[in-house]
């Protein structure tokens, strides 16, 4: 830096000496300019300036006599592009300021390209899709997470549009112990892109994703003390985890800025996600390494696939409130087609995000005929989570997840647990997850007695680049099961375990 400021200000000395066209288009206010010199009689300044000036740059004076008697070549003026940030040329002798980065406002961000350090490595950034705050705060349908949470994916730019792509594709080995165990190889994952362009003051976003999970079948994988849904339409599914459906999201949505840091946005997806819930266990960074779906999935956000969903919301700053009017019918045992079926389900959440680590959320939802093999049956739901996600020293990424859940059917209300970690660096990541639900679904009895259940588990994946944009990543998890006496002979002991080896590609 010290060199450059010594060689700039000698080669604008010497310009203003040397070369009068360009001495007086430098010209500025207050500043006189030197009367024109003669051709062959210089002033000791100059010549002090011009020897200077040959120390300090080899191509300023030739070393040659003859090239003494040389003229200079008349200077080609062209005139700079006029910026609002252009800096003026400071006068001789004074010391060349340098342009200073402008702090980003992202209240006047024009939801196109922005640099913003801490953009998961991909040297660009953009405002979100639902305000004029950092992309890397938006998850799953309208949810939130901190702004310091790693935003993955692909990214390219045609014209006005901003084009995402991010997928992750698992083949996994399932072992799972005990009586109601088994042992299973299924693919999951999921493949998703976006496109956003600037309209108005706003964006326009459209956003698409599918998933490779029913070509696992209608039964799902084994998951011990997972309850939900069911395989054939007339059977519910326990100790399994039932597949994803084909088309996971697609949605449009639009917002326009109403004010210096908010905006007014609406979303609707078929399938979408409505506002309930901390965001999809498969896009929550504490976690989502992990091929094995959580057993709180259905108190927390089992509503990331519902078909039929819009969403009216407000963003102030770091606040949010919205409101989202969807059909609440869970996905059937048809895993290939697009559903439909009436908006008559309702939920609110409000979202705050009180610095960029923490993303705080609270919900609540009234769910009308949501379970396939309860048909009348009305639920309502609670929720209330907090995120956290932060670089915890150079290389090395923490994030958190702390969630609560509530069901309330038949007269009862059931609550359900979750705390996840990831720890990353380098190419290793170690995740965890603990959690604790009170489910009356793992014996298949009408009004069957509440069972307090736990879960712990623990892995780790090996990420190796294979390309630039791809990563084959390779990693394994163990779980413990925690069941209480009433339900320990029908699993063969109070603690059966499971485990899980996977081989993953990644793009990124």
């Amino acid at each position: 830096m010290k060199k450059t400021l010594i060689v700039t200000v000698s080669a604008l000395a010497l310009a203003t000496v040397g070369t009068p066209a360009v001495a007086q288009h430098a010209h500025m206010p207050g500043m006189e300019m030197p009367a024109k010199p003669k051709p062959k009689a210089k002033a000791p300044a100059q010549k002090a300036a011009t020897k200077k000036a040959s120390i300090k740059t080899a191509v300023t004076k030739p070393k040659t006599p003859a090239a003494k008697k040389k003229a200079a070549p008349k200077p080609t003026h062209v005139a700079p592009k006029k910026t609002a940030t252009a800096p003026k040329p400071a006068p001789v002798g004074e010391p060349v300021p340098m342009p200073m980065p402008i702090p980003m406002d992202h209240s006047q961000v024009d939801h196109g390209q922005m640099e913003s350090p801490g953009h998961a490595g991909h040297g660009m950034a953009m405002s979100g899709a639902l305000g004029s705050y950092p992309m890397e705060r938006e998850s799953s349908g309208t949810a939130w997470q901190p702004d310091r949470s790693e935003h993955q994916g692909l990214h390219i730019t045609r014209g006005d549009w901003s084009l995402m792509g991010h997928g992750v594709l698992n083949l996994v080995a399932d072992h799972q112990s005990g009586r109601r165990g088994d042992d299973k190889v299924f693919a999951s994952g999921m493949l998703m892109g976006t496109a956003r362009r600037p309209v108005g003051n706003g964006t326009l976003q459209f956003k698409a994703m599918v998933s490779p999970d029913p070509l696992m079948g209608k039964s799902g994988y084994p998951l011990l003390l997972a309850s939900g849904e069911t395989a054939n339409g007339t059977d519910r599914l326990i100790d399994r985890q039932h597949p994803h459906d084909f088309f996971m999201e697609l949605s449009g949505s639009i917002s326009q800025n109403i004010g210096p840091k908010s905006s007014a946005f609406l979303y609707a997806g078929l399938p979408g996600e409505p506002a309930f819930g901390p965001p999809a266990f498969m896009h929550r960074e504490a976690i989502l390494d992990s091929p094995e779906a959580p057993i709180t999935h259905h108190w927390l956000d089992s509503t990331h696939i519902t078909f039929g969903v819009v969403t009216a919301g407000l963003v102030f700053d770091r606040a949010k409130v919205e409101v989202s009017r969807f059909n609440a019918r869970e996905p059937d045992q048809h895993r290939w087609n697009i559903e439909t079926g009436p908006l008559d389900s309702t939920s609110v959440r409000v979202s705050w995000n009180p610095v960029r680590t923490l993303a705080f959320q609270g919900s609540w939802g009234h769910f009308v005929d949501p379970e396939q093999l309860e048909p009348g049956e009305n639920q309502r739901r609670w929720s209330a989570s907090a995120l956290w996600a932060d670089e915890v020293a150079p290389g090395w990424k923490l994030a958190g997840t702390l969630a609560w859940g509530r069901k309330h059917a038949h007269g009862h209300k059931d609550d359900a647990y979750a705390a996840e970690a990831s720890l990353k660096h380098d190419a290793w990541t170690l995740f965890g997850r603990g959690e604790i639900t009170e489910n009356r679904e793992l014996i298949d009895i009408e009004h069957a007695p509440v069972f307090r259940v736990g879960k712990l588990s623990a892995g780790a994946v090996r990420d190796f680049r294979i390309a630039e944009h791809l990563t084959l990543g390779a990693g394994g998890l163990l779980s413990v099961n925690f069941v209480p006496d009433g339900l320990a002979p029908l699993y063969g002991g109070k603690t059966p375990t499971g485990a899980m080896g996977f081989l993953r590609l990644k793009l990124d």
